[in-house]
């Protein structure tokens, strides 16, 4: 059982759904609005957890209602939430995500105490670090707080996994040089190496710049096409499981956490891990919401996903 700390987001998501998006200047009536956990880096801590993780958090939320809402139900998880701060004065981050029927999204979100918790508070929470298997991060909290503890927990021998989403135009090398795993999808990752992804040549092409970085596992996920990996010279694809999707809002958050709880620190069973992560991540947008839709571990031994 693998022990799994995440630093970052903590959103309150406000859905809703509606026929087709609409266009600029135009007004539609809705199908459905409601509010859900979100952000993130707690969709990968759930997902992380419903696999049977042991699961720590380093994070923040404001003294609101939104983040009382949240605190609830990560505690309703049995997340270790001993790293998580309550900032006075300060909104919880919150998302508003717009969902078609054709299961795209559009994403809005105000960071709040995402961005607001520093290096300093993060060098308290050493301890949750250093006993972790893995330490995870996105970018929708402040970068110099995930440096320190990437660096805290290279320090100790623990794995590091970069989610680098949202997007950044230029993601900082310090941060880069204390990865170990790093997971973008296809336009982060021309984001980050400037290297359009069109086949398996250019996820090679791309994967090669950043091992060159010093990062030695990449994961490209390539949405229904599945996931492409390149570790130890060991590279291929692995496929998604053919489903019917209906929102894939939480799909790469799943797909990372749920990955996260099976992986050897070793990154030998990797090929393994992702049928696994793609196996949830299947379930997920098969859902609607952030963390309603993200299956725990017994769904996937009962669809025949996982043993």
């Amino acid at each position: 059982m693998n022990t799994v700390t995440v630093i970052g987001s903590i959103n309150l998501d406000r859905t809703i759904r509606v026929k087709q998006m609409p266009k600029p200047g135009e007004t539609m009536h809705t199908k459905e609005i409601f509010s859900a956990g979100g952000g993130k880096g707690a969709n990968q801590a759930v997902a992380a957890k419903r696999s049977a993780a042991i699961t720590h958090f380093i994070g923040a939320v404001g003294d609101d209602d939104a983040g009382k809402a949240m605190l609830e139900l990560l505690t309703q998880e049995e997340i270790d939430l001993t790293g998580v701060t309550t900032l006075t004065n300060t909104s919880t981050g919150q998302a508003y995500v717009v969902v078609d029927d054709a299961g795209e999204n559009q994403i809005m979100i105000h960071a709040g105490a995402n961005m607001a918790f520093d290096p300093d508070y993060v060098a308290q929470q050493h301890q949750l670090i250093e006993s972790s298997d893995f330490i995870i991060a996105q970018f929708e909290s402040a970068t110099d707080s995930t440096i320190a503890a990437f660096k805290l927990a290279q320090a100790a021998g623990v794995r590091t996994i970069l989610n680098p989403a949202p997007a950044m135009a230029k993601v900082p090398t310090e941060l880069l040089a204390v990865t170990d795993m790093i997971i973008p999808n296809e336009t982060e990752t021309e984001i980050l190496t400037g290297i359009k992804i069109t086949d398996e040549a250019s996820m090679l092409q791309a994967a090669a710049d950043l091992h060159a970085l010093g990062i030695a596992a990449v994961i490209i996920t390539i949405g229904s096409k599945g996931a492409f990996y390149d570790v130890d010279g060991r590279h291929g694809i692995v496929p998604a499981y053919k489903v019917n999707a209906v929102d894939t809002t939480s799909a790469g958050d799943t797909f990372i956490g749920a990955m996260s709880s099976v992986l050897k620190s070793d990154f030998s069973n990797l090929e393994a891990a992702i049928r696994y992560g793609n196996g949830a991540s299947s379930l997920t947008v098969q859902r609607f919401g952030a963390q309603p839709s993200i299956p725990y571990r017994h769904e996937l031994i009962e669809a025949g996903l996982a043993e």
